[in-house]
């Protein structure tokens, strides 16, 4: 398989804030050319264009996804790559939003045929996409500078501890539900810095993103996981909803396939770490 996937420029000019009047002209300009070369492959999977299945992400989101050179790699890009392979398309990524992917805004605006952007499935999505079957569990860790005691959300609360999340994701949801005003970051990488630079005293972040930090030593040796909080959160990734029920198949056949196979762990291995014996059989 790829050790990666190209990822669109196009996707960049679009993912700041952009000005309501400029913003409605780039989504119409997007729709308008993705009609003029969309296509539907034999076997009844639509595309946004002929040839290749594109693909909507955030960047950076390590180890699901992140740039290494001029490609974009990680979990969800393998993965995905798998289901193009078996479609007989190239990958392409386009960096877009995380809010316009879990809304199915980029979706509905046919600037892309699938999103996998290390995304969990809850039932307020659900209602604006068409989830996979779940491809991997999440658990949410704390990360904290050496010294700051926080091994729960509790312990948050109750202390004088100020805690860090990423904006419209789960991590958020969660510290919010616990009664606790986080200071939001628009990226992992933002709520990474906003930690190094004493902007807050832990943040609370996917458990593989945070293993994933932990790789530089620069970061093990300032910071530590305090706790875990087990939210039973599963990824899925989507196609829009009620639009692409053939794609929606073939990425399901693609993850049981992987999982029957030994790809998704060698996948798991290469990207996470080691595989819990469970992770198989979801």
């Amino acid at each position: 398989m790829p050790e990666g996937s190209p990822v669109s420029t196009h996707g960049r000019l679009v993912r700041r804030s952009t000005p309501l009047v400029l913003a409605a002209a780039l989504t119409l300009s997007a729709t308008a050319c993705s009609k003029e070369q969309a296509t539907t492959t034999a076997g009844g999977v639509k595309l946004v264009k002929s040839g290749q299945l594109t693909t909507c992400t955030h960047l950076p989101y390590a180890p699901f996804q992140s740039e290494k050179g001029k490609k974009i790699v990680g979990f969800d890009v393998d993965l995905i790559d798998l289901v193009a392979h078996d479609l007989g398309l190239k990958q392409q990524i386009v960096d877009k939003a995380f809010e316009t992917i879990k809304t199915g805004a980029d979706l509905n605006a046919g600037v892309c045929d699938v999103a996998a952007a290390g995304m969990t499935i809850t039932p307020e999505r659900k209602q604006h996409l068409a989830f996979s079957v779940p491809y991997f569990d999440a658990n949410q860790a704390l990360l904290a500078r050496k010294g700051v005691k926080a091994k729960s959300l509790d312990d948050i609360k109750s202390g004088k501890t100020r805690l860090g999340s990423q904006s419209a994701t789960t991590g958020e949801d969660t510290a919010h539900a616990a009664g606790i005003d986080s200071k939001s970051f628009e990226s992992s990488d933002a709520e990474l810095n906003g930690l190094r630079t004493g902007q807050v005293d832990v943040v609370i972040q996917d458990y593989p993103v945070v293993q994933e930090w932990l790789k530089d030593p620069a970061n093990s040796a300032k910071f530590t996981v305090t706790g875990t909080v087990r939210t039973g959160e599963k990824y899925g990734f989507a196609v829009r909803k009620g639009g692409n029920p053939k794609l929606l198949a073939a990425i399901d056949k693609a993850i049981k396939k992987a999982k029957q196979d030994g790809t998704y762990k060698k996948l798991y291995e290469k990207w996470i770490g080691p595989m819990p014996a469970e992770a198989v059989s979801q």
